[in-house]
């Protein structure tokens, strides 16, 4: 956590001066004598210290390695979860969130927003000026922080075939710009997933960058293997990881991809964090994890490692493990199977369903069953915490809460999911859904 590695070391006293000349006492007079020198960095300087293959990160002289989160929410189930670290994407609430992050002893990278594809064109010089400018600004105003970690300049500004010189020209402008501000914390680029030809333009055109960041889901296993061929030999982070993404799943014949289990999801959590990131030591300075809250993309529970009331799940167990080498003192339940007889079909209107679910607690807590249906949301893109959230169809599955639910599918034609959230009561949830079409 912070405090071991955001503590300032105590100034240093002369050391007793016997006899002392008469030069001596003229330039202690003068204010020039200054105190003996020493290897410590100076308090919250961040930096890249080492060479391929021992490579490290440095926070006020002390090794420092990053057990974080994307987001700014839940600081205290941060900090009580063994986690030291938060990311954001953009630097519109920069100020309060250093200032909430230097409370909880935590530390932040903020995100410097680049321009996209859609909407950004690189070629216009009078837009990339004003984007470095508005760069400069955020290097300007947050320097200082103590809880500054390191900056992240963009965040997969090169996608959707925008992987082009001058975005790694004016890439390097801004990491230029933020080495000259201000020389104590490192700069990062975040990329979504890599190629040869990423890491080519990258170390030709951005040469400025001391950290590769990448946003990584179904490749991080291989991750590591592919960077070094690849042959990226500055040191990386794993900027947001998690489950498979929608794009990674199989789709249902309507394009409904199909959600992994609360469950499934800390195992792919677990196991790649292990293997990728801390198995990776001299190379992965840390990663942070996504999505610390809640979200709506593709579904309200794809993402967010707390479900919309509140409730933790079994990602956050894992992460815990994996940080701090202890279980949390009760943790999630277990959901081994759910079945839905319908799952994947294209049903008549007024068909009738039946769904079942299994569960365990490891703390043998009381389990309690929340069966929903929904409609497929319209938006899958991503939204902010409570937007566009597909609503619950009443008169369904309302006082549904065994393990096992018989019901009949709405009149309505489209796209469903029978959602089961299973909770211990203790503050732990368990969630799984799968989807189903009623015939037009």
């Amino acid at each position: 956590m912070g405090p071991e590695t955001l503590a300032i070391n105590p100034p240093r006293l002369l050391p007793p001066v016997n006899r002392p000349s008469i030069i001596m006492l003229t330039a202690i007079a003068l204010g020039l004598l200054m105190s003996p020198s020493t290897t410590s960095a100076p308090a919250g300087k961040v930096e890249v210290a080492g060479e391929p293959g021992a490579w490290k990160l440095l926070h006020s002289g002390k090794p420092y390695v990053i057990r974080g989160v994307g987001g700014t929410t839940r600081m205290e189930d941060l900090v009580a979860s063994g986690g030291n670290s938060m990311r954001t994407w953009g630097a519109d609430k920069a100020g309060e969130e250093l200032d909430a992050c230097q409370k909880h002893s935590l530390t932040l990278t903020i995100g410097v927003w680049l321009g996209h594809k859609s909407y950004f064109d690189y070629n216009d010089d009078a837009k990339v000026k004003q984007q470095l400018e508005s760069s400069k600004a955020v290097f300007q105003k947050h320097k200082d922080h103590p809880a500054l970690l390191m900056w992240g300049i963009g965040n997969e500004m090169e996608a959707e075939g925008n992987d082009v010189p001058a975005v790694w020209i004016a890439v390097e402008q801004i990491a230029k710009a933020a080495k000259q501000i201000d020389p104590n914390h490192p700069t990062m680029t975040v990329v979504a997933e890599i190629s040869q030809q990423k890491i080519d333009h990258i170390k030709k055109y951005a040469p400025s960058i001391d950290v590769l960041g990448v946003n990584s889901y179904g490749g991080l296993p291989t991750l590591p293997k592919r960077l070094k061929e690849f042959g990226w030999d500055k040191p990386f982070v794993v900027t947001e990881y998690g489950p498979l993404g929608p794009w990674e799943r199989p789709k249902t014949p309507w394009g409904a991809a199909l959600e992994q289990t609360s469950t499934e999801k800390a195992a792919y959590y677990e196991k790649n964090y292990q293997d990728s990131i801390a198995g990776q030591s001299g190379w992965c300075l840390g990663s942070y994890a996504f999505l610390w809250g809640d979200k709506q993309e593709e579904t309200p529970t794809w993402f967010g490692m707390f479900l919309p009331s509140g409730e933790r799940t079994a990602a956050i167990d894992v992460l815990t493990k994996a940080w701090t080498g202890h279980w949390p003192k009760n943790r999630a339940p277990s959901l081994s199977e759910l079945s839905l007889d319908i799952a994947q079909k294209n049903v008549p209107k007024g068909s009738q369903a039946t769904a079942i679910v299994k569960a365990t607690d490891p703390d043998g807590d009381p389990l309690t069953y929340l069966w929903e249906l929904r409609r497929e949301a319209e938006n899958k893109a991503f939204a902010g915490q409570g937007e566009q959230r597909p609503g619950v169809i009443k008169g369904v599955l309302d006082n549904s809460h065994g393990t096992k639910v018989e019901f009949k599918v709405p009149d309505q034609p489209g796209a469903y999911r029978v959602y089961i959230t299973v909770k211990d009561g203790k503050g732990n949830a368990a969630t799984a859904n799968l989807p189903f079409h009623v015939q037009g």
